[in-house]
């Protein structure tokens, strides 16, 4: 699909409107696409209103998926979505809408064609649900606004429950001044809004936070609002907007305009401004233009301008101020700490972790502990007082961790933990304690990461943009994949179809056992396990191989076995692994 993704997003920059997209949408390709990202989401195994997962797909054959799909987008009539509550904190709960696990291949093949389209069109500094983006580039570009531009007057605004109050009219007439004119499409998107939710009835607004197409959604309402921010003085277009000494902003600042700059992830965002005046100005505008242009309310109790000299904003699970330094351009750098909300979040998290313990010790309840630390400590590392939150933490957990095990827990060391973790906690001094044998690691041993700035440069549709994420494909020729993705084995499952390929670019197009490149005709995929007795498709129960070695494999007749072993002349290792998998046959060794 690749070609195609590319040549939308091509055309999307050109500024070309897009009227026949549900003809990709339904393609085999696009199809067979959206079950492997599908299957890969943890989220496949929670089931829908029909009670159906992944795993009831997996063993229909393609032909059988794709008829399927291809007769939704015929006539598409959306299932009701599964209403679950997850605890937000405070006693507070976010609601999810879970679709069914056909809604959801459905709604991923719609994504996959529009994704592209809508990626042109989004602000570079809008971060949330956004490809190779994450929380940690919003917070690096609010801190070069802070320490590179001075900027240190911040308006934030809270929006009122955004994902339950998106205009389903707004939202459909954002997506035809985007380019999206297919009319079939928009009306099947009209229906996927207003899925009924079970034991709720059928919404007015709003999109269900759990469904795959409302990150998309959500970011498609918003970059209305990012625009318009930007278009103010960042991508105001003057008659020095295209000058190469810089002198545009200079220019600018002469007039009346606010200089303000948005950085924003999902529905949090901030506005950053030069002046206090500017920043009130901006803070009355933003009320008004949400309420006016995208139907949305704020919260006026939380919306405020922040001087962050004086004061601390939290964004992102980060509280960030303006401290003086000495010797930088402006005198102000940005500081960061984790927020009061992620300290006691964290430390609920971790107390809950040391009980799962004491309840049950063993190897699993402490590596459960471990992840938990290790979680907190690799999101917040890009905090600039890291280990002084972390410090702080400890002190309060340590006498927990003491009391709660001091039956259960005995004295460990350094040693005693993995080489990874060794790796890991390197040149910390700390008390450490195991339970059978598993060290518990030590809760404030982090240091600060620096953060850095997203590279705009990198982009998934763009031959240029990939090849700053990833090389991995070009280990294999691009005509051999090409040719193995579209022959796939008919009246065989989705999933062997889908695993065979991707266990063929694990193995980067090599025998397993004799590791050589393979040509077109001379690969095969055999099952470690014989299919016949296990009827087991999964990804580790499949081997690419020689066909030269299959058949050694299988064979039983001993002088056709001599004959193929004079001609592949294998060396005793290579033996020895077709030893292996012949005896999982039920066959002689040779």
């Amino acid at each position: 699909m690749q070609d195609c993704l590319d040549s939308l997003y091509a055309q999307s920059v050109s500024g070309h409107h897009f009227y026949d997209l549900t003809e990709l949408m339904c393609s085999e390709d696009n199809i067979r696409l959206a079950y492997r990202n599908i299957k890969r989401n943890t989220g496949s195994k929670t089931a829908g209103t029909d009670k159906l997962t992944i795993n009831d797909i997996l063993h229909l054959t393609v032909e059988d998926v794709i008829a399927k799909v291809q007769s939704m987008f015929n006539r598409y009539e959306p299932q009701s979505v599964r209403r679950v509550f997850i605890p937000k904190g405070k006693g507070k709960t976010r609601p999810l809408g879970i679709p069914t696990i056909w809604d959801r291949v459905f709604q991923q093949c719609i994504l996959q064609i529009l994704e592209p389209i809508c990626e042109a069109k989004f602000h570079k500094h809008s971060y949330g649900f956004r490809p190779n983006r994450s929380t940690h580039h919003a917070k690096a570009r609010l801190e070069f606004l802070i320490n590179q531009t001075g900027l240190h007057h911040c308006v934030d605004v809270d929006i009122k429950g955004f994902f339950d109050n998106v205009n389903h009219g707004k939202l459909l007439k954002q997506m035809w001044s985007l380019g999206i004119r297919d009319k079939s499409l928009l009306s099947i998107i009209s229906k996927l809004l207003k899925a009924e939710i079970e034991g709720e009835g059928i919404p007015t607004r709003g999109t269900p936070q759990g469904g795959i197409l409302s990150p998309l959604l959500s970011n498609i309402i918003l970059n209305e609002l990012d625009w318009w921010i930007s278009n103010q003085w960042e991508t105001f277009e003057s008659r020095y907007t295209y000058s190469t000494n810089g002198s545009k902003y200079q220019h600018l600042k002469k007039t009346a305009l606010k200089e303000c700059f948005i950085v924003r992830y999902a529905d949090d965002f901030k506005v950053m401004c030069r002046t206090r005046s500017q920043a009130i100005k901006m803070n009355y505008a933003l009320r008004v233009f949400l309420r006016k242009r995208l139907h949305l309310e704020t919260s006026e109790e939380k919306s405020r301008v922040i001087n962050l000299k004086k004061n601390s904003s939290e964004f992102l699970g980060f509280s960030i101020k303006a401290v003086r330094k000495g010797k930088t351009r402006f005198g102000y750098v940005a500081r960061s700490d984790m927020s009061r909300k992620a300290k006691e979040n964290a430390f609920q998290k971790i107390k809950k972790a040391i009980k799962v313990v004491k309840r049950k010790p063993c190897i699993q309840t402490v590596w459960n502990f471990n992840t938990v630390v290790m979680g907190i400590q690799n999101y917040y590392s890009f905090a600039t007082n890291i280990t002084i939150n972390l410090n702080e933490l400890n002190a309060h957990l340590r006498k927990s961790l003491y009391n709660q095990l001091k039956n259960l827990r005995t004295e460990g060391s350094f040693h005693d933990m993995t080489k990874t973790l060794q790796k890991r906690y390197k040149g910390y001094k700390a008390r450490l304690f195991k339970v059978k044998q598993m060290v518990f690691v030590p809760i404030h041993a982090q240091r600060w990461t620096t953060t850095l700035c997203f590279s705009h440069t990198i982009c998934n549709f763009t031959t240029e943009g990939r090849a700053k994420i990833h090389n991995s494909l070009k280990a294999i020729d691009k005509t051999m994949l090409s040719y193995i993705m579209r022959n796939y084995i008919p009246n065989r499952s989705i999933e062997y179809n889908d695993n065979r390929i991707s266990k063929f670019i694990a193995q980067y197009g090599k025998c397993a056992i004799l590791g050589e490149e393979l040509g077109i005709h001379e690969w095969h995929c055999h099952h470690i396990n014989p299919y016949y007795l296990s009827k087991d498709d999964n990804y580790s129960n499949l081997i690419i191989v020689h066909k030269a070695i299959h058949q050694l494999i299988h064979l039983k007749d001993k002088v056709k076995i001599e004959n193929l072993l004079q001609s592949l002349k294998l060396n005793s290792k290579q033996k020895e692994k077709v030893n292996k998998l012949r005896l999982k046959c039920q066959n002689e060794i040779i």
